[in-house]
Order: C-alpha cells, then structure tokens, then sequence
C-alpha cells in the first residue's frame, strides 16, 4: 500500500505534499516537500521543526513562558502515510498528517501522539472507539479594507453571509453553491457528509461527517475545517469555527459524538433504552473531570462567551436522554431499541481535536477503571432549576472561564498523568499565556484575531 502511495504523489499529479500537524494554540500548519523530494528519506526522518512549535499561542510565532522549549532544538516532523490524500481545492498538492519524532521516538509534546496513547489505553481494555467532530460554523462576507487593500477582502470586520434562521431553505438556496463543493471536496477525501442544515445565527451552518476510528476522526477533524475554509475562499466568502463571533447570534460548536467498541458490538446500549454498565462508569468518568477537561475541549478565552445557560452549549455538569442543556447528551433515535453513542457538547472547535478527544477518552477510562456511576439523567432543563437544588441532585455549573478550567486541570492528577508531564507543561504554558493577554479583551478584539485562526 505504502508502495502505491509513494508511486501516486511522485505523479505529475502532485507538486507539493503538505506534511501536517496541528499545535497546542489549534492552528493548523504544515510544511511542503516537492514531489521530486519526497524522497524515500523524507518518508523515513519527515522534515524538521522548531521545538518552540510547540509553544507557540494564538496571538504571535512566539514560544510561551513556563513551556519548557524555546529556539534550541528540532524535532522531525513524520509523514503518516496511510493518511496521503490528493487535495481537491488545491491542484497539485497533496497532504499527509505528521507525527512528531525525536531521536527515533514519538516526541512527547506530541498532540497526535498524545491521542494514540490513549487509544491504546483502551485497547489495552479491550475496547475500540468510534468518534465524529460535529462542527458548527459561520460563513462570512468578505469586507475590504480600504485603508490597506481595496481587493484583497481581508475580513477586519466579519459579516455573516447571509440573515437567515435555523434550517431555514433560503440559506439553502443561497449557499447551496459552496456547501454541495463542501460535501464534493470532502468526499473525495474519504469523507462521507451525512447530514447539512442552516444552524440559528446568520449564515451559520452544520456539516456532519460520518464516525470513523477514534484517531481517523482527529485527522477528519483537521481536514474538516481546511475544507471548509479554503472552498468558502473559492466562494468569495469565508469561515470562521470560531465559537462565539457574534454577541448576540448562536455560538458554534464542535460536539464530540462518541461510542465504545468490543468484538464487533456496540457496548453503549443496555438493550432495554438505556446505557450499559460500561457506558455509564465512561460518561460518568468525563462528569468527574469535565471542569478540567474543558481546558483541553473548551481552551479559548472566547470559547466561554459561548458557555451559557439556555444556549444549548452544555453549561450544567449532568446528563441526559435528548437534553441539549446536559453537558452530555444521549441522542435516542425510534430506529434503534437503545442508544447507540453518547455526545459531549462542552466541546468547540478552538480545541486541538488529537488533544480534546485524547483528553475525553482519558476520563471516559478513568471512569470505567474506577467503576464510577454518574448521577440520575436530568430531563429538564437544568438552568431552570434553583441552586439548591441543582446542588441536591449533583448538577453544578462549569466553569466560565478559561481562567478556571486551567486551574482545574493543574489539580487534576488523571488528565495531567495522561498528557505526560511535557504535553501538559507545553500546553498549559500556551494557553495561559492566551488567557493572560486576552483575559479581558472585549469580544470586537477576540473576533480581529480569532475569526481567521479559528
């Protein structure tokens, strides 16, 4: 197979291979070989990164403070090439997922690395997971910059692209163009769209992508979103995953869908409408440490304008059976006798997805090793009811900060023994320095920076 691949971008068809990976702040980057380099050594020892990569935040090429790297030392940057796809919006070039290596070994600051880890922690189990990121975007008019450069269309300033409501068939009829080159450009990757819908703010939308293998569905997440956005470009327009671009519109999402596997069968149903011993100690496991986990799924400053109360964001530490208010939701559906997976929707897409998912899966275990039971399901909506007694039936409120989430993880032994102790520094170190210089930016400044990275 590898043979194949090699042959096929050593074609005429490729120029360039992008070799990719995906950074502690969330921002995609890659560097690309030549086609007459990717040589068999190129395969072997990849091309080589900063260390300080892995420092850098969201608002500058910088290493962080406190990270533990900075401009000595290299890493090689791995081409998997089992993940090898032609690039449909961009001729010419193709792209391969890297995996950090040093001195012949996975590097442990690794993020993608961080996520097979934990897969094989649940293999060691014996247990196989299925996962899908469900990611809720905007599409935005370009607005030119006049002071600067009338036709280049930089978005100083987003737009939505359009102004209409939730699934409503106008924006189907106005974006129809750049979603059905979405689901193309997609599918030629490998990667099946099983539903689109207008979502509720402006020119907002929703793509889903069928599940796949746990670490397939990190490398999805990535291609994901570099599809979305340079087809959009294509369009005229643009996208931002950004979580909360407008004060007073839906925020966007990123809900992590997830099923436990053994031997071929799903072990999330009990077979009488409810969840297995199994499913329950896992999402009770994510319960337990969900306030630390949303450093790792929630890790923007602006990723807490989109928790609230009454916006379908998972703002309430419980659970529940189709509840949109629960932290995590179990989806029933009248096809199967019982639940088929379970959705956490404390998730959006400023998180690294190799990071977030590693990080869910770290609790989901700890959960199912320790046994735990998660409280009864909430079937109402838990903002509605008063403190006292949220408290009397185990509901609190998460955090809404980013502040606090990362206080939460450095106290959090399990998450911080499964990063490792370089993961975890490097990691902690970008995304406090972010809270520390955006702490208290109001959401105009977020959006100049953040709707183009995110």
């Amino acid at each position: 197979m590898h043979e194949e691949i090699l042959s096929l971008l050593a074609s005429d068809k490729v120029r360039f291979i992008r070799i990719t990976w995906c950074d502690n702040a969330n921002i995609i980057r890659a560097k690309a070989v030549h086609r007459t380099s990717f040589t068999r050594g190129c395969v072997q020892h990849g091309v080589g990164i900063s260390e300080a990569q892995q420092a850098v935040p969201v608002m500058f090429d910088a290493p962080s403070g406190g990270s533990g790297l900075g401009p000595v030392g290299e890493v090689r940057l791995v081409p998997d090439l089992s993940t090898a796809v032609l690039l449909p919006y961009a001729p010419g070039h193709a792209r391969v997922m890297g995996g950090m290596m040093k001195d012949g070994r996975p590097w442990p600051f690794c993020p993608r690395d961080f996520l097979k880890r934990m897969i094989s922690a649940a293999s060691q189990m014996d247990l196989q997971i299925q996962a899908a990121f469900e990611n809720e975007f905007y599409l935005l008019k370009p607005v030119p910059d006049a002071a600067t450069d009338t036709t280049a269309g930089r978005m100083l300033s987003p737009v939505p692209a359009d102004q209409t409501l939730f699934a409503a068939t106008a924006s189907m009829d106005l974006q129809r163009a750049v979603i059905d080159d979405i689901a193309v450009a997609l599918a030629a990757q490998g990667i099946m769209v099983e539903q689109y819908y207008p979502e509720s703010g402006p020119g907002q939308q929703e793509i889903t992508i069928r599940h796949t293998a746990a670490l397939s569905a990190a490398d999805r997440q990535i291609a994901f979103r570099e599809t979305v956005k340079a087809v959009a470009v294509q369009h005229g327009l643009g996208a931002t995953f950004m979580p909360k671009p407008f004060e007073n519109q839906a925020g966007s999402g990123c809900h992590l869908h997830l099923s436990l596997w053994q031997n071929g069968a799903n072990l999330v149903p009990d077979g009488s409408g409810g969840l297995s011993t199994t499913a329950r100690s896992f999402t009770a496991g994510i319960l337990s440490h969900l306030p630390a986990l949303m450093a790792l799924t929630t890790p923007s400053v602006n990723s807490y304008r989109r928790i609230r109360p009454h916006c379908w964001s998972g703002a309430f530490r419980c659970w529940g059976f189709d509840n949109r208010e629960a932290a995590i939701r179990v989806p029933t559906h009248p096809e199967t006798p019982s639940p088929t997976h379970i959705e956490l929707k404390t998730v959006d897409a400023s998180s690294n997805p190799y990071i977030a998912l590693g990080g869910v899966l770290a609790a989901g275990l700890d959960g199912i090793l320790r046994g735990l039971q998660p409280p009864a399901p909430v079937s109402v909506d838990p903002g509605i009811l008063p403190e006292e007694e949220r408290a009397a039936i185990s509901i609190d409120a998460l955090p809404t900060r980013l502040g606090d989430s990362l206080e939460a993880l450095r106290k959090d032994g399990v998450l911080l023994e499964a990063l490792g102790p370089d993961l975890a520094r490097a990691f902690l170190a970008v995304r406090q320095a972010e809270w520390d210089t955006m702490k208290d930016w109001t959401l105009g400044k977020e959006v100049a920076l953040l709707h183009d990275r995110y």
